[in-house]
């Protein structure tokens, strides 16, 4: 026999146990997964974010005359206008909503039952109820079918593709127990249609740089610049409570002063130091961790978003709000992405499994197009069950352990009056997390090395310089609006 033939048929043979030996693994030998099993299951699909829909605008460019002269050179013989056997009880201002033509040229196509129909360009309308006063319309992506508008929430609308034969619903059926199908209404304990959220507020069109309110000015009748860096350093750096920074500037320094005196120099100094601190040029790397924790004002559970650069550790993006929906998360991805123009290669932003930030995400895609397109991987639960958790559980434990630091100089407050106080204290944590605080992994730095502020002799100074920066920024923002 020929050794080439032969050596071919060993070949062949490797061949198929190898593609048996592979069909054998697929079915019976679990392999590690992507992502959670769970994830799969119909029971989570109410925490997905379906992808957009198609949007389909109607216009019509041509008019009935030259329509008409159209047919006229294309045909040989215009369209004549209808001979009507009885008297038209249309209206004489009546005309096509497709290409406007006029009333002899539209006759009843149903009889009694009001549909009209047009001779010119042969469309088929209800004087009543005409379909060509939406500009848009929003399709399934997956049947192509009309979405119904189902409820209107506070901020946006909900759309709901309500086809029995869609694909997309067909498949999440598929999913279902036998057991809540064969229970009255069992369907409805699942997400199974496909949903559009169309957000009645433009997010991306609020005023990220509007100054904050209540500005108050920086003259000194008893006290001075040194004495108000002070209360900040104690109240802010030291996270001591305004009795107590009142009580350790009399035992250290012999200064009288009440402790509402200390919380006007503290809200002063938020109301300079947020200009700075939001418009600073961070430098940003290619990955993002996002989270969100809560707060108490006036004892009623609210909000903190804070975003973080991965490699620099510095806080990018934060947002105070009393609600735990897209709006504030838009609001704090704006603020991180400010002055990104397009995205790093292998961008990746990191967020726990809440439905809130691949929304977001969709929204600036829709926003922004492909310049801005990220997807948000999300790390789910507290064990790494999956690849996706075990590869990005640093950053998910990076932004928890950023949460627990800033709850460290919350519980001081025991809460706060009002939502104002609750961003000014934010703001001053803030500036003193980027540009104060010490970090370990960064030679005991702070996340961002400003020059300047490096050069300062003692913390109080600091304060001070920031506060100037502030203020010259302020001067900024007014000259340009």
């Amino acid at each position: 026999m020929n050794i080439i033939l032969y050596l071919l048929q060993i070949i062949q043979q490797l061949y198929q146990q190898n593609c048996w030996l592979i069909n054998f693994i697929c079915r019976y030998i679990p392999l590690k997964q992507w992502a959670f099993d769970d994830s799969h299951s119909p029971k989570y699909q109410k925490f997905k974010v379906d992808e957009l829909p198609k949007i389909v605008y109607y216009h019509q460019d041509w008019d009935w005359k030259d329509l008409n002269n159209y047919y006229a050179q294309r045909y040989g013989k215009a369209i004549k206008p209808i001979k009507r056997r009885s008297e038209c009880d249309i209206p004489e201002d009546c005309t096509c909503p497709s290409c406007h033509a006029p009333q002899p040229y539209l006759y009843k196509n149903n009889g009694k039952a009001g549909q009209l129909m047009c001779k010119i360009c042969q469309t088929a309308f209800n004087p009543g109820d005409n379909r060509f006063d939406n500009q848009m319309s929003l399709k399934c992506p997956h049947c192509q079918h009309t979405l119904v508008r189902k409820k209107d929430r506070k901020h946006f609308v909900i759309h709901k593709c309500v086809n029995p034969k869609c694909s997309y619903y067909l498949h999440n059926l598929k999913k279902v127990d036998k057991e809540d199908l064969a229970e009255d209404h069992g369907k409805n304990k699942y997400k199974l249609h496909y949903i559009y959220r169309e957000f009645t507020i433009d997010f991306f069109k609020m005023d990220l740089n509007s100054l904050p309110k209540n500005a108050s000015s920086l003259k000194f009748n008893k006290h001075n610049a040194y004495i108000m860096s002070l209360c900040l350093t104690f109240h802010v750096n030291l996270g001591l409570s305004l009795r107590k920074t009142r009580q350790a500037l009399s035992d250290l320094y012999g200064i009288s002063i009440s402790h509402q005196q200390i919380a006007n120099y503290c809200k002063t100094a938020a109301i300079c130091v947020k200009p700075f601190v939001d418009n600073y040029p961070y430098e940003k790397g290619a990955a993002f961790a996002a989270d969100e924790t809560y707060i108490k004002v006036r004892g009623i559970k609210s909000y903190i978003w804070l975003i973080i650069d991965a490699a620099s550790r510095a806080i990018i993006g934060y947002q105070v709000s009393d609600n735990r929906g897209v709006g504030p998360c838009i609001l704090a991805m704006r603020m991180a992405l400010k002055g990104i123009t397009e995205l790093p290669k292998n961008f990746k932003f990191i967020a726990d499994g809440y439905s809130a930030y691949p929304l977001a995400a969709q929204q600036f895609f829709h926003e922004f197009g492909e310049k801005l397109k990220f997807e948000i991987t999300q790390v789910i639960g507290l064990q790494n069950e999956d690849e996706v958790s075990k590869e990005y559980r640093p950053f998910k434990q990076m932004i928890e352990r950023l949460n627990r630091t800033y709850k460290a100089s919350y519980r001081i407050t025991n809460g706060f009056d009002n939502y104002d106080g609750a961003n000014y204290d934010l703001t001053l944590w803030v500036a003193y997390y980027n540009f104060l605080r010490p970090h370990k992994h960064n030679d005991y730095r702070p996340p961002v090395v400003d020059e300047i502020l490096s050069k300062a002799e003692n913390m109080p100074a600091r304060w001070q310089l920031m506060i100037y920066f502030g203020q010259k920024k302020i001067l900024e923002l007014q000259a340009a609006s």
